[in-house]
């Protein structure tokens, strides 16, 4: 199989300038290997007699929510950061799990912030998921979870190819709203809500966690429930990096070093990084 869009992009760029290809030329070459895997992700995705990605994604939210076509769209293009602002509101302290964990249960804010973001518009990180699909069909993985699957579109995702797929998150609300999703594609997963259930063991051949763990309450608590969930020989695929920012206040985890030394002491190997696009990373279990 091809290489992996980050490896591809990281090996074009240094042969094409060894090369003294123009920049022009290799800008060009880029948008085509992006456009791509954006198809990928677009074709998994878009509901059929929808326009495009966009009007499919606000009509889900239409289909899934009590909220009017009309809220729907002001919402959707003021793109004002709800979720920041309700955390704002209703957490005083990070450091209590239980109120952060009310948050992500009951807030609907999500819902348009993730699918927003999954419509491609702000930036490109969610082809990370069709990374991970292409990483995951490259080792003939067919078991697969999504740990903090939120809106479920990696889910969707892994499902159309064939996977055998699970969702696992805090939220409720959030879960809700992925099965609505999955229903109106036929397709089949199971569905975890974390504050009643835990993770099987030894189950998954792939977890993916895309930008899950500076969320977290308890990131090295998550880190053995989530190896302990992968078969041996299996993977674990996420972005495990964090800054402070204000336009962020709900990422509470900025040290990933307890978490790396957990996976460790799982049996959990890095295999591959993604040093060109997002900064994922892949781990084995030995």
């Amino acid at each position: 199989m091809p290489d992996l869009l980050p490896d591809a992009l990281r090996a074009l760029w240094s042969t094409g300038r060894n090369l003294n290809r123009s920049d022009e030329e290799l800008m060009a070459e880029q948008r085509q290997l992006m456009a791509e895997y954006a198809q990928v992700w677009t074709d998994a995705l878009i509901l059929s007699g929808t326009q495009d990605l966009e009007d499919s994604l606000q009509k889900e939210i239409e289909q899934g929510t009590t909220l009017i076509p009309g809220d729907i769209r002001r919402r959707w293009t003021l793109n004002e950061n709800e979720v920041a602002k309700e955390w704002r509101t209703r957490i005083a302290d990070p450091a209590d799990r239980e109120s952060v964990e009310t948050f992500y249960d009951q807030s609907e804010g999500y819902i348009f912030e993730l699918m927003r973001w999954h419509a491609l518009m702000d930036d490109d990180g969610p082809l990370a998921y069709v990374v991970a699909l292409r990483f995951a069909q490259e080792r003939s993985c067919k078991v697969y979870l999504d740990f903090g699957a939120g809106v479920g579109s990696g889910a969707i995702l892994f499902a159309q190819h064939g996977f055998e797929v699970t969702l696992a998150d805090i939220s409720s609300t959030l879960m809700r709203f992925a099965r609505a999703r999955l229903a109106a594609r036929h397709l089949q997963a199971r569905l975890l809500e974390l504050r009643q259930e835990s993770l099987p063991s030894a189950q998954y051949d792939i977890v993916t966690a895309m930008d899950v763990w500076e969320h977290l309450t308890d990131p090295v608590g998550a880190a053995t429930q989530v190896a302990r969930a992968i078969k041996p020989g299996g993977f674990l695929f996420g972005r495990f990096a964090a800054e402070p920012d204000p336009e962020a206040p709900q990422h509470i985890v900025f040290d990933f070093e307890p978490t790396f030394r957990q996976l460790e002491h799982e049996g959990m190997k890095e295999v591959w990084r993604d040093e060109w696009l997002w900064g994922h990373q892949a781990f084995q279990k030995q």
